[in-house]
């Protein structure tokens, strides 16, 4: 097996001989840029500049991530000419609600925002899918910056105008498509990351090669314990492709009306209920995701639409990551009730995304209760 090495378009250099690669998500008037620079979080400030957004804006951030990075993007802005707030949010995904955006309506107000305001979040995907939920529905909706910090957010939930919130019923049941203006990435803020952080991000970057590029897949395959060790030009490029598919499959289906866009939640049926049954506090995100594709990738072999083979690299892969496939002490019909409430579902028939080769997944609304089931028990008693 060879390994892959991307091809790179849009690279310019930088000042400072530092590597900027520019992506666009082309949709008309809501396009937008995706700046990957490592080293380059200083310079957000004229980033933002350019965009053409004047005056006061907020930055959203949980309190670990203001204390690391909140005064070098202030500062940054401040110096581009920005009269600037920092608000904080409560970290953690119990805290994904609609009172903690009550909540930050309320800073927004006393912070002196009007309709021509913005907004920048700086932090995770939960930062993200918060602080976008805010300015998608302040004032009817204002314009925002991403600055994701994790290695789950800079390669998916940053990038696609997905923003909402919580119920306790299910993950993401409230919310928006809100595009952001920009999506700035600085690959080196993932230095001060929690490996078990790292790892959970690194499930969403194995789910890109599952669902578009059988070759990166085989990349990560290779290639795995450097970029977990975060070998800075292994990230950039597993960063820089995760973001060049999702933005291609984000241009194609921007608010999920062929389906396609579905495809991007390989493994997240499963995820949500066990998240949702755990109340967000047993699995970070990427975790619940990789259960969720293991059982997936189980679940497409024993229905004959994918190889053993290419069943056992995926859970192979997850396993050599040291993401979780299996879970204990959750009872199965609990986790098949709160699917039902996963944003696919179509009255009481769960979808799922099911995959046909590595780099071929599809969406399905025929899979037999009785086949999840099986599954979900397995993945239950399974020997990690």
């Amino acid at each position: 097996m060879k390994a892959w090495i991307a091809p790179r378009p849009g690279l310019v250099k930088h000042r400072k001989s530092q590597i900027m690669e520019k992506i666009t998500v082309p949709l008309g008037e809501r396009s937008y840029d995706i700046i990957i620079e490592s080293g380059g979080a200083a310079r957000i400030g004229s980033a933002v500049a350019g965009l053409g957004l004047r005056g006061k804006g907020v930055i959203v951030s949980d309190l670990e991530v203001k204390r690391l990075y909140g005064s070098l993007v202030a500062d940054s802005l401040t110096g581009a000419g920005f009269d600037v707030t920092v608000l904080t949010i409560r970290a953690g995904e119990e805290n994904k609600t609609l009172d903690g955006v009550a909540r930050l309506y309320s800073d927004m107000l006393s912070s002196g925002l009007d309709r021509k305001s913005f907004l920048v979040s700086l932090g995770g995907g939960l930062v993200g899918d918060v602080a976008g939920f805010a300015a998608a529905t302040y004032m009817r909706g204002i314009r925002f910056v991403q600055v994701p910090t994790t290695l789950l957010a800079q390669v998916d939930a940053s990038v696609g105008g997905k923003v909402g919130v919580n119920l306790p019923e299910g993950k993401n049941l409230v919310g928006a498509f809100h595009q952001p203006s920009l999506v700035f990435i600085d690959p080196k803020l993932l230095a001060t990351l929690p490996a078990r952080e790292v790892r959970s991000g690194f499930a969403e970057v194995i789910k890109y090669g599952i669902i578009r590029d059988p070759d990166f897949f085989s990349f990560l395959e290779w290639n795995h314990e450097d970029i977990l060790s975060l070998k800075p030009a292994l990230v950039e490029k597993s960063v820089a492709v995760s973001c060049r598919i999702k933005a291609k499959i984000v241009a194609a289906d921007e608010r999920e009306e062929s389906g396609l866009r579905a495809i991007l939640n390989f493994g997240h049926t499963v995820a949500h209920g066990l998240e949702a049954l755990t109340d967000y506090t047993t699995y970070r995100h990427g975790e619940a995701i990789s259960i969720g594709m293991a059982c997936a990738a189980e679940i497409s072999s024993k229905l004959g639409h994918l190889s053993e083979s290419d069943a056992d690299r995926i859970i192979a892969l997850l396993k050599n990551a040291h993401l979780p496939v299996t879970f204990s002490r959750l009872d199965v019909e609990h986790i098949v009730a709160r699917m039902r409430f996963d944003k696919k579902a179509i009255g009481e028939t769960i979808r799922f995304v099911l995959a046909r080769n590595i780099g071929d997944v599809f969406l399905s609304d025929e899979v037999p209760l009785e086949v999840v089931e099986e599954v979900l028990r397995r993945r239950c008693d399974a020997s990690p």
